[in-house]
């Protein structure tokens, strides 16, 4: 691939525009807000005028809502040699497009499986694919060529491909990602209204379960619309969930004791059935899940803190697997947990208190 277009200089556009134009991809970019493409010009995405002639690749990066009708545009003015979008739900693109008549051996669909709460091209970033999976969905009419444009795209991105059926595409993202994100909606909604005193209380726990619903209700409504069927399929199993978790909790507040035995069994099977698909998720790099122990910190909120202990342990010959940052309420002070493998515990911990670090048992 030596040219590209790229139509829609969003987060995703224009992060795959930055992994394209270092690996010496010359890259076009367009979109519907001028000002947007000379934004992500300006951060050495490409350049936001136009191709003289057909490019290799044009990527579609704009909503679902509009993903067809600018594939259907860009195919008819012959644009590229090959078209793909990034949109997150790929069955309706593509019935969309055949709906239309348009011959789609140049296309193929595909959903980069990564992305930030922030959007527009200043939250863009050249590594934001790094690692991650990205899913292409070809069918027996996508040229072979177009399939392996899409796959230098993805190795450019330095990402991971995956091929599957576009349909069980959208029914895998509604369990992972769309589901999720409005649950997450609903927990952080009820904090809206609570006193200030309960939110002060908030930690680490609750953050990690509202983080997803910071991002923009716009670009979110445009995705529940393309993939609303098997959301809704799913949010009806939680609701069935719920709606069983509520009466076991009730029960647990009678005075009868079989009733309170009951109730205890119900809320430790959804905490089991949780325990098992809490495990199921992908660990480190996609691989398997590992288990990992903790070595907690203590540390003051002060520039360097967290580069020396990264330091102090990579003087002591251990990897740091994952970190998680606990803030103290009201306190310029935190508490760092470092993952580690298990072996690494006791020598992680003594070179810590050698250097003068407050370990939390």
């Amino acid at each position: 691939m030596r040219t590209a277009l790229v139509i829609g200089t969003g987060l995703i556009g224009t992060s795959a525009a930055l992994a394209l134009a270092a690996r010496g991809v010359v890259v076009h970019l367009a979109d519907h807000d001028p000002e947007q493409a000379r934004t992500a010009a300006a951060l050495g995405a490409g350049t936001d005028e136009a191709p003289e002639g057909p490019v290799d690749l044009a990527i579609v990066a704009a909503p679902p809502a509009h993903v067809a009708a600018t594939l259907a545009d860009a195919m008819r003015r012959g644009v590229a040699r090959g078209y793909l979008d990034v949109a997150s739900v790929k069955g309706g693109p593509r019935r969309e497009l055949e709906a239309l008549g348009l011959d789609l051996s140049s296309y193929i669909g595909s959903h980069p499986m990564s992305g930030r709460e922030k959007s527009g091209p200043l939250a863009a970033t050249g590594d934001l694919f790094e690692g991650r999976p990205w899913v292409l969905t070809p069918t027996r009419d996508t040229d072979t060529e177009v399939l392996n444009l899409a796959l230098e795209l993805v190795s450019h991105c330095r990402a991971v491909p995956v091929v599957m059926d576009a349909d069980a595409h959208d029914r895998a993202v509604a369990l992972v990602s769309h589901m999720p994100h409005l649950v997450s909606s609903m927990v952080a909604a009820r904090l809206e209204h609570a006193e200030e005193a309960a939110v002060r209380l908030c930690g680490q726990g609750i953050r990690d379960v509202t983080r997803i619903a910071a991002s923009d209700p716009r670009m979110w409504i445009d995705i529940l619309s393309a993939n609303p069927g098997p959301v809704a399929d799913l949010l009806a199993d939680v609701s069935a969930d719920l709606d069983e978790t509520v009466q076991a909790l009730r029960a647990l507040q009678s005075s009868d004791e079989a009733k309170r035995r009951v109730g205890a069994t119900g809320i430790a099977d959804v905490l089991r059935r949780g325990n098992a698909g809490q495990v199921r998720v992908p660990g480190k790099h996609g691989s398997a899940p590992r288990a990992y122990e903790v070595v907690a910190v203590l540390i003051d909120d002060q520039p360097g803190q967290l580069a020396r202990i990264f330091a102090d342990a990579g003087m002591a010959g251990v990897n740091i697997e994952d970190v998680r940052i606990e803030h103290a309420t009201g306190q310029q002070a935190g508490l760092v947990q470092l993952m580690v493998e298990p072996k690494t515990v006791p020598v992680l911990s003594a070179a810590l208190r050698e250097r003068g670090w407050a370990l939390r048992q």
